[in-house]
């Protein structure tokens, strides 16, 4: 059977401050009633970071809200997340990360085709405030011939 999913969360202040540099798809260690809030689509990655800590990768500061039909079992809204990666993906991003000033955003939050939980995360450069401002312009700027070509 496969699972029919729109749900899409995204993070859109990453995109605007950071350059992404290489992407990876990891799974999330969810607990009881996490699932059905994303399926729900009450999920935010505003402010999320990641860290590590050991030689594990943890999502941080994630807002998934508590599901409505949960019971006293319902889950903690802000609670840390153990994001799931392939030992060697957790290996050169962890180098990467010691090495250079780079950083791992969460970019997108889904649901798989098998109704799986996956995070996106992106191996990010912190951007400039020149380099904000060229990425604003040239926004504007393709909103205008976009304008111009359906006229």
């Amino acid at each position: 059977m496969r699972y029919k999913s729109n749900v899409l969360i995204r993070n859109k202040r990453a995109s605007f401050d950071y350059e992404f540099i290489n992407r990876y798809e990891a799974g999330i260690q969810l607990y009881g009633t996490e699932i059905k809030s994303i399926r729900d689509g009450k999920a935010g990655l505003a402010d999320t970071y990641c860290t590590f800590l050991g030689d594990e990768l943890w999502v941080k500061n994630m807002h998934i809200a508590a599901y409505r039909f949960g019971t006293y079992n319902n889950h903690e809204a802000l609670r840390d997340r153990k994001l799931l990666l392939h030992k060697k993906e957790l290996q050169k991003l962890h180098r990467e990360i010691k090495e250079s000033g780079l950083t791992i955003v969460p970019t997108k939050l889904y649901i798989n085709d098998r109704g799986i939980a996956k995070m996106e995360i992106a191996l990010a450069r912190g951007k400039k405030a020149y380099d904000k401002r060229q990425t604003l312009r040239e926004k504007e700027d393709k909103r205008m011939m976009d304008r111009a070509m359906k006229r």
